[in-house]
């Protein structure tokens, strides 16, 4: 034999997602501060760069050297604490280079001096090659020396020296940001387990909640966020126990309209087996067709409970003309009440009484209460369907004389004013059924005394 196991789809833990969305969070801000560290540590490197540069050239013209020697190599950083920036220096007077400190002039083709400004050069020598960022100052002739030439001096810095001061800066300001994260990312995991502990412990008390058995949720909670939730869920199990105390209700009354046809059928079946005669099989054939009907009854009830608000078969509310479907229930019912020895009539105004509702819920819970009053009240009884309306509420009442119980008398349902609701214990299967089909029609289900000479009313009524 094959069986089927039904798996559970698997769940995600919430603390695992806050943590998920918190970490790339973080990362995409991580990466983010990388972004603009790295941005920040070239652009101020080349801010620096370009006024350390101009700084050195405008010093070069204030103490105009008499003799210059050139440096023997580049200028190290390895050791020293601080940014260090080897630059070279060109002095032009006149047309004339007169200073070099690291021979760079040939390389870039500096035989004439070169505008004002700053520029880049491409070097090309015995230092290599490569680009060399420029400023170039002059120094305008003075009122002393107006004859004298004109001297222009060019600072050079090496761009890779540039690209490396820049990543330094970038890496000294980026670093603390990536000791922190691992921290910070540990300390957001801890937060987030402990905020969520309270919901943890929320989820626990639902899990281990027993709707049936009475138990409901505490309301003394430390956030007022769960206040809303557990009001909607003790909501919810008060409606649950509701329900199953009407259910054990209505199984108790299921077991009692069916224990009757059945031990009766049992009873008359061996009488016919000791004795076949017409009577005892008439009264089986009676027995086994009121079973019949009980469990008629069972299936309008599954069906009607299967509607929903969308009425039976997914069948839509649209207006319905109360007059109109008494009379035809009415005259489908007739041949019944022939047989059984009761009146039927119909008591309606001259204006049509209409109401939106499911065609067949609503012709289904006349059609019971009729046949309830044809069946459980004596021969020679008045069974009398009355529409009405007023201008507080229309209604539809099934009365009848048969004097089945009495009840207080409460105000008349034709005069709009609010009657006891319908006690339906004990009263059958059909006004159980009933009963259920006005809460989906959104109408009240009423049982009074009625007006005289009736003595019994059930009355399906509509508020306006």
């Amino acid at each position: 034999m094959n069986t089927t196991t039904t798996q559970r789809p698997r769940q995600n833990v919430l603390w695992r997602h806050l943590w998920g969305w918190t970490l790339s969070a973080l990362t995409l801000v991580w990466l983010t501060l990388m972004a603009v560290a790295w941005y920040t540590g070239h652009h101020e490197t080349e801010e620096m760069s370009d006024g350390h540069m101009q700084g050195v050239a405008r010093l070069w013209l204030a103490v105009s050297p008499g003799a210059v020697r050139e440096l023997a190599q580049p200028l190290a950083r390895e050791g020293l604490r601080s940014y260090v920036q080897d630059v070279a220096v060109i002095e032009w007077q006149g047309e004339r280079v007169v200073a070099d400190t690291h021979r760079l002039a040939a390389g870039l083709g500096l035989g004439t001096p070169p505008a004002v400004g700053a520029s880049v050069r491409h070097y090309e020598g015995p230092m290599g090659s490569g680009p060399w960022r420029m400023v170039v100052v002059e120094a305008a002739p003075t009122s002393a020396t107006p004859d004298a030439p004109s001297r222009r001096v060019a600072v050079l810095m090496n761009m890779a020296q540039r690209v490396d001061l820049g990543r330094d800066v970038a890496e000294h300001v980026a670093r603390p940001a990536l000791l922190v994260l691992p921290l910070v990312a540990l300390g957001l995991w801890w937060t987030l387990r402990r905020g969520l502990r309270p919901l943890d412990r929320l989820s626990r008390e639902v899990a281990e909640l027993d709707a049936f058995a009475g138990q409901r949720l505490s309301d003394q909670h430390r956030f007022r966020e769960f206040s809303s939730t557990v009001q909607a869920i003790n909501t919810l199990v008060d409606t649950l126990q509701t329900r199953a105390q009407r259910e054990r209700a209505f199984a108790s009354d299921v077991a009692h309209e069916l224990r009757t046809p059945l031990s009766a059928i049992a009873l008359q079946a061996r009488a016919a087996q000791r004795e076949p005669s017409p009577e005892h099989l008439a009264q089986l054939e009676h027995e086994a067709l009121r079973a019949g009907r009980i469990l008629a009854q069972l299936l309008d009830l599954a069906r009607a409970q299967r509607t929903g608000v969308s009425g039976l078969s997914g069948e839509v509310a649209a207006p319905m003309e109360l007059g109109a479907l008494a009379t035809d229930l009415i005259s489908r019912h007739a041949q019944m009440a022939y047989e059984s020895g009761h009146e039927l009539s119909l008591v309606q105004p001259d204006a049509p009484v209409r109401v939106r509702a499911q065609p067949m819920l609503l012709e289904l819970a006349l059609r019971n209460l009729l046949e309830n009053a044809l069946r459980h009240t004596p021969a020679g009884t008045q069974v009398c369907v009355e529409v009405w309306q007023t201008p507080q509420a229309v209604g539809l009442s099934v009365s009848d004389d048969g004097q089945r119980g009495a009840c207080p008398q409460p105000p008349s349902a034709g005069t709009g004013t609010t009657v006891a609701p319908a006690d339906t214990a004990g009263l059958g299967l059909g006004l159980r059924l009933v009963e259920r089909i006005a809460e989906q029609l959104g109408a009240q289900f009423l049982r009074d005394e009625g007006d005289t000479p009736m003595t019994t009313r059930f009355t399906l009524r509509w508020t306006r």
